[in-house]
Protein backbone atom coordinates (compact mmCIF):
# COMPACT_ATOMS: atom_id res chain seq x y z
CA UNK A 1 0.00 0.00 0.00
CA UNK A 2 1.26 3.51 -0.88
CA UNK A 3 1.05 5.31 2.71
CA UNK A 4 0.97 8.79 0.95
CA UNK A 5 -1.70 7.94 -2.28
CA UNK A 6 -4.36 10.11 -1.37
CA UNK A 7 -3.52 12.33 1.33
CA UNK A 8 -5.58 15.02 2.78
CA UNK A 9 -4.91 18.44 4.00
CA UNK A 10 -5.66 18.57 7.48
CA UNK A 11 -4.64 21.86 8.78
CA UNK A 12 -2.39 24.44 9.03
CA UNK A 13 -0.52 26.29 12.37
CA UNK A 14 1.81 29.00 12.91
CA UNK A 15 1.75 28.46 16.62
CA UNK A 16 2.75 25.50 18.89
CA UNK A 17 0.03 25.73 20.70
CA UNK A 18 -2.20 25.38 17.61
CA UNK A 19 -1.04 21.99 17.04
CA UNK A 20 -3.56 19.06 16.62
CA UNK A 21 -3.62 16.30 18.65
CA UNK A 22 -2.46 13.33 16.05
CA UNK A 23 -1.28 10.14 16.97
CA UNK A 24 2.28 9.97 14.84
CA UNK A 25 3.85 12.13 12.91
CA UNK A 26 6.43 12.23 9.77
CA UNK A 27 7.78 15.59 8.64
CA UNK A 28 9.18 16.78 5.32
CA UNK A 29 12.02 19.72 5.52
CA UNK A 30 14.58 21.31 3.35
CA UNK A 31 16.03 24.27 1.75
CA UNK A 32 13.67 26.59 -0.65
CA UNK A 33 13.74 25.32 -3.70
CA UNK A 34 15.44 21.41 -3.23
CA UNK A 35 12.00 20.16 -4.15
CA UNK A 36 10.13 19.65 -0.97
CA UNK A 37 6.75 20.66 -2.49
CA UNK A 38 7.21 18.66 -6.23
CA UNK A 39 8.10 15.63 -3.84
CA UNK A 40 5.39 16.05 -1.54
CA UNK A 41 2.89 16.27 -4.63
CA UNK A 42 4.48 13.35 -6.18
CA UNK A 43 4.15 10.83 -3.25
CA UNK A 44 0.81 11.88 -3.19
CA UNK A 45 -0.14 11.64 -6.44
CA UNK A 46 -2.14 15.31 -5.74
CA UNK A 47 -0.59 17.79 -8.53
CA UNK A 48 -0.87 20.55 -5.83
CA UNK A 49 -1.42 19.52 -2.37
CA UNK A 50 1.45 20.77 -0.82
CA UNK A 51 0.40 24.55 -2.30
CA UNK A 52 -3.36 24.30 -2.53
CA UNK A 53 -3.78 24.58 1.46
CA UNK A 54 -1.41 27.19 1.76
CA UNK A 55 -1.23 31.22 1.36
CA UNK A 56 0.63 32.60 -1.16
CA UNK A 57 3.76 34.18 0.76
CA UNK A 58 2.82 32.70 3.90
CA UNK A 59 5.47 29.75 3.83
CA UNK A 60 6.03 30.40 7.86
CA UNK A 61 3.39 27.83 8.61
CA UNK A 62 3.46 24.41 9.29
CA UNK A 63 1.13 22.09 6.65
CA UNK A 64 -0.65 18.80 8.13
CA UNK A 65 -1.74 15.99 5.64
CA UNK A 66 -3.78 12.69 6.89
CA UNK A 67 -2.30 9.88 5.51
CA UNK A 68 -4.27 6.58 4.76
CA UNK A 69 -3.49 4.82 7.90
CA UNK A 70 -4.77 7.60 10.12
CA UNK A 71 -1.07 9.34 10.63
CA UNK A 72 0.56 12.72 9.26
CA UNK A 73 2.44 13.99 6.92
CA UNK A 74 3.85 17.36 8.20
CA UNK A 75 5.34 19.92 5.58
CA UNK A 76 7.59 22.57 7.18
CA UNK A 77 8.64 25.97 5.40
CA UNK A 78 11.48 25.42 3.61
CA UNK A 79 14.55 27.25 5.10
CA UNK A 80 17.31 29.27 3.67
CA UNK A 81 15.16 31.70 2.12
CA UNK A 82 16.37 35.25 1.91
CA UNK A 83 13.09 37.22 1.13
CA UNK A 84 11.46 37.37 4.51
CA UNK A 85 11.34 40.21 7.19
CA UNK A 86 13.31 39.32 9.60
CA UNK A 87 10.70 39.36 12.64
CA UNK A 88 8.84 36.15 10.73
CA UNK A 89 12.28 34.53 10.01
CA UNK A 90 13.17 34.69 13.89
CA UNK A 91 9.21 33.74 14.27
CA UNK A 92 9.76 30.60 12.09
CA UNK A 93 12.98 29.14 13.51
CA UNK A 94 11.95 29.54 16.38
CA UNK A 95 8.22 27.59 15.76
CA UNK A 96 10.39 25.46 12.90
CA UNK A 97 12.98 24.60 15.95
CA UNK A 98 10.38 24.10 18.78
CA UNK A 99 8.71 21.29 17.03
CA UNK A 100 11.32 19.42 15.74
CA UNK A 101 12.84 19.28 19.46
CA UNK A 102 9.45 18.96 21.58
CA UNK A 103 6.45 17.14 19.18
CA UNK A 104 6.22 13.80 20.64
CA UNK A 105 4.60 12.51 17.96
CA UNK A 106 7.24 13.15 15.26
CA UNK A 107 8.66 9.81 14.61
CA UNK A 108 11.17 10.35 11.46
CA UNK A 109 12.20 13.00 9.30
CA UNK A 110 12.58 13.09 5.66
CA UNK A 111 15.12 15.78 4.49
CA UNK A 112 15.05 17.26 1.30
CA UNK A 113 18.26 17.99 -1.15
CA UNK A 114 19.17 19.14 -4.38
CA UNK A 115 20.93 16.05 -5.83
CA UNK A 116 23.25 18.73 -7.28
CA UNK A 117 23.68 20.95 -4.47
CA UNK A 118 23.76 18.23 -1.85
CA UNK A 119 24.38 18.70 2.40
CA UNK A 120 25.27 22.82 2.34
CA UNK A 121 25.58 24.18 5.39
CA UNK A 122 21.89 24.62 6.51
CA UNK A 123 21.58 21.22 5.58
CA UNK A 124 24.26 19.95 7.94
CA UNK A 125 22.94 22.24 10.82
CA UNK A 126 19.75 20.23 10.55
CA UNK A 127 21.06 17.24 10.87
CA UNK A 128 23.12 18.11 14.01
CA UNK A 129 19.60 19.96 15.67
CA UNK A 130 17.74 16.82 15.09
CA UNK A 131 20.15 14.11 15.70
CA UNK A 132 19.32 14.69 19.58
CA UNK A 133 16.11 13.56 19.80
CA UNK A 134 17.05 10.27 18.24
CA UNK A 135 14.91 9.76 15.36
CA UNK A 136 15.91 8.94 12.56
CA UNK A 137 15.87 10.83 8.91
CA UNK A 138 16.40 9.75 5.36
CA UNK A 139 16.74 12.13 2.86
CA UNK A 140 15.81 12.32 -0.38
CA UNK A 141 18.66 13.48 -3.34
CA UNK A 142 15.87 15.23 -5.41
CA UNK A 143 15.83 16.26 -9.26
CA UNK A 144 18.09 13.24 -9.66
CA UNK A 145 16.68 13.76 -13.62
CA UNK A 146 19.18 16.48 -13.52
CA UNK A 147 22.06 14.38 -13.34
CA UNK A 148 23.46 11.67 -15.67
CA UNK A 149 22.83 8.08 -14.83
CA UNK A 150 26.81 8.07 -13.60
CA UNK A 151 26.60 11.55 -11.94
CA UNK A 152 23.56 10.42 -10.37
CA UNK A 153 25.63 6.95 -9.08
CA UNK A 154 28.82 8.95 -8.28
CA UNK A 155 26.63 11.49 -5.99
CA UNK A 156 25.04 9.07 -4.30
CA UNK A 157 28.33 7.29 -3.36
CA UNK A 158 29.88 10.24 -2.25
CA UNK A 159 26.35 11.81 -0.42
CA UNK A 160 26.69 8.18 1.82
CA UNK A 161 30.63 8.54 2.37
CA UNK A 162 30.14 12.37 3.74
CA UNK A 163 27.26 11.03 5.87
CA UNK A 164 29.48 8.23 7.43
CA UNK A 165 30.42 10.05 10.85
CA UNK A 166 26.70 11.37 11.39
CA UNK A 167 25.04 7.66 10.63
CA UNK A 168 27.55 6.74 13.49
CA UNK A 169 25.47 8.64 16.12
CA UNK A 170 22.11 8.46 14.52
CA UNK A 171 20.07 6.77 12.26
CA UNK A 172 20.47 8.46 8.67
CA UNK A 173 19.26 6.88 5.12
CA UNK A 174 19.59 8.38 1.61
CA UNK A 175 18.40 7.75 -1.24
CA UNK A 176 18.03 9.21 -4.74
CA UNK A 177 14.55 11.24 -6.04
CA UNK A 178 13.19 12.44 -9.25
CA UNK A 179 9.54 13.90 -9.20
CA UNK A 180 9.00 14.86 -12.68
CA UNK A 181 10.47 10.47 -13.05
CA UNK A 182 8.79 9.46 -10.46
CA UNK A 183 11.80 7.83 -9.29
CA UNK A 184 12.42 6.61 -6.00
CA UNK A 185 8.86 6.78 -4.92
CA UNK A 186 8.51 3.01 -3.32
CA UNK A 187 12.08 3.31 -2.04
CA UNK A 188 10.37 6.55 0.54
CA UNK A 189 7.53 4.58 1.24
CA UNK A 190 9.23 1.93 2.26
CA UNK A 191 11.29 3.63 4.91
CA UNK A 192 8.46 5.63 6.00
CA UNK A 193 6.19 2.73 6.38
CA UNK A 194 9.02 0.61 8.41
CA UNK A 195 9.23 3.81 10.71
CA UNK A 196 5.43 3.57 11.59
CA UNK A 197 6.05 -0.61 12.05
CA UNK A 198 8.59 -0.18 13.84
CA UNK A 199 7.86 2.18 16.47
CA UNK A 200 4.33 0.35 16.89
CA UNK A 201 6.43 -2.37 17.72
CA UNK A 202 8.20 -0.32 20.48
CA UNK A 203 5.41 1.19 21.87
CA UNK A 204 2.25 -0.38 20.68
CA UNK A 205 -0.38 1.51 18.35
CA UNK A 206 -1.54 4.63 18.51
CA UNK A 207 -4.48 5.02 20.39
CA UNK A 208 -6.91 6.14 17.81
CA UNK A 209 -5.60 2.83 15.84
CA UNK A 210 -5.63 0.86 18.98
CA UNK A 211 -9.58 2.00 19.50
CA UNK A 212 -9.90 1.05 16.09
CA UNK A 213 -8.87 -2.32 16.41
CA UNK A 214 -10.51 -3.12 19.18
CA UNK A 215 -13.59 -2.26 17.37
CA UNK A 216 -13.16 -4.54 14.75
CA UNK A 217 -12.60 -7.24 17.45
CA UNK A 218 -16.15 -6.59 19.17
CA UNK A 219 -17.81 -6.79 16.29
Amino acid sequence: MNLFQNAKFFTTVNHLKDLPDTPLEIAFVGRSNAGKSSAINTLTNHVRLAYVSKTPGRTQHINFFELQNGNFLVDLPGYGYAQVPEAIRTHWVKLLGDYLQQRKQLIGLILIMDARHPLKELDIRMLDFFHTTGRPVHILLSKADKLSKNEQIKTLSQVKKLLKPYSERQNISVQLFSSLKKQGMEEVDAVVAAWFAQWETEHGLPENEQAAANGEEAT
